[in-house]
């Protein structure tokens, strides 16, 4: 039986996050078949607005045998095809849901790098991000809930809350924290193992506010590239590429990780960082701020926006927010600084601006507290 929540999702995505127009074409990429009902959907809506979707299934099981059973010269074969493809539509929507969030757990680290290399830097990072409209889903299936440590009935409620939230509300209080942060040289991160400081002089900023990835709720901008110095400690799980890593410690000089610690995994993440040069520098800092959303659940999409949370990213910057670094990842990494997380500061030119992971500058408390966001 069809779930009215999900015509509501996808009319909010055909009508608000794509804006889409009679006769532009649609990129709808199924990743997992759980997500199926979900694309039905979207392709109903999508053709009813006079679009035209083109539709397309993939999971990481059916991408993990691919990657290693491939060589290089039928990967570039691949990402012809793909970016043909991609050059090609008007829009992109992905609903992702696989059964197996560690599907691609133990694929060989040159493999991926490869991979996001060859592939997903040309496909999605330049041709996608730069070029298209487009957002991308996570869905509630079973394994995201066991993930997010819930039930799956308790987790859809959530979901649709979370997904269903007011964006043009946001977005209208989100405008204060781009005015701040337009004005602003000096960003300085201060918590348990963490006191960070880098300059965004100069960068532009952006809001994500329902336009590009649903869940959403975040302000980013990023640092100038080698005004980076101090240390960071994330006090959250990221889950990347099929391999959960924790307690990740950075230590920067003049914008570079010089040292990498993390509790598992660390020999991975080493690897990763070593890809390209653009690696080891940030590409992005962000505020997250969606109201509903207040714990981690190995979800980039939704960790990033947590409530109280900055995430900061090594690897290549948007071309919204373009501190000049290239890279072919882009991994964000979240510190939560609630009270229940270990709390923390940050300062604008030495203003307090959010403390214990409340807005507490005079422009920002009123409209991006709480119970501002969610009316």
């Amino acid at each position: 039986m069809q779930d009215e929540r999900m015509v509501t999702l996808a009319k909010n995505l055909v009508n608000y996050s794509l804006e889409l127009k009679k006769g532009e074409r649609v990129w709808i990429e199924t990743r997992g078949f759980p997500v199926l009902e979900m694309s039905k959907v979207m392709i109903s809506e999508v053709t009813k607005k006079g679009a035209v979707p083109f539709w397309y299934y993939n999971d990481d099981s059916l991408l993990r045998k691919w990657l290693l059973d491939c060589n290089e010269e039928q990967l570039k074969s691949f990402t012809e095809f793909h970016l043909s493809m991609m050059k090609q539509v008007q829009a992109f929507v992905s609903f992702r849901g696989g059964d197996n969030a560690f599907d691609l757990g133990d694929v060989p680290e040159e493999k991926m790098n490869q991979y996001m290399t060859i592939y997903y830097k040309p496909v999605h990072l330049e041709e996608r991000v730069k070029r298209k409209k487009w957002v991308v889903l996570r869905y509630p299936t079973n394994s995201f809930a066991q993930l997010a440590e819930t039930s799956q009935e308790a987790f859809e409620d959530f979901y649709f809350e979370v997904c269903g939230i007011d964006y043009a509300r946001m977005s209208k209080a989100m405008d204060p924290l781009c005015e701040l942060m337009s004005q602003t040289d000096r960003v300085r991160i201060v918590g348990p193992g963490t006191d960070l400081s880098f300059s965004i002089k100069g960068i532009p900023n952006k809001k994500c506010d329902g336009k590009l990835n649903i869940p959403d709720g975040e302000v980013f901008t990023a640092p100038v590239r080698d005004s980076v110095n101090g240390e960071i400690s994330f006090n959250t799980h990221s889950l990347y590429e099929g391999v959960i890593y924790d307690g990740i410690k950075f230590r920067f000089q003049d914008g570079k990780i010089v040292d990498v610690k993390a509790a598992a995994n660390q020999e991975k993440m080493v690897k990763i960082l070593d890809t390209d040069e653009g690696a080891r520098y940030i590409g992005e800092f962000a505020f997250g701020i969606h109201p509903s959303i207040k714990k981690p659940m190995k979800d980039t999409l939704f960790d990033e926006k947590i409530f109280g949370s900055i995430h900061l990213t090594p690897g290549a910057a948007y071309d919204e927010a373009d501190n000049g670094n290239k890279s072919a990842i882009h991994w964000d990494l979240v510190l939560i600084q609630t009270k229940e997380y270990g709390g923390g500061e940050i300062y604008f030119d030495d203003v307090l601006v959010r403390k214990d992971g409340l807005f507490v500058h005079p422009n920002l408390k009123d409209v991006l507290g709480e119970k501002a966001l969610k009316g």
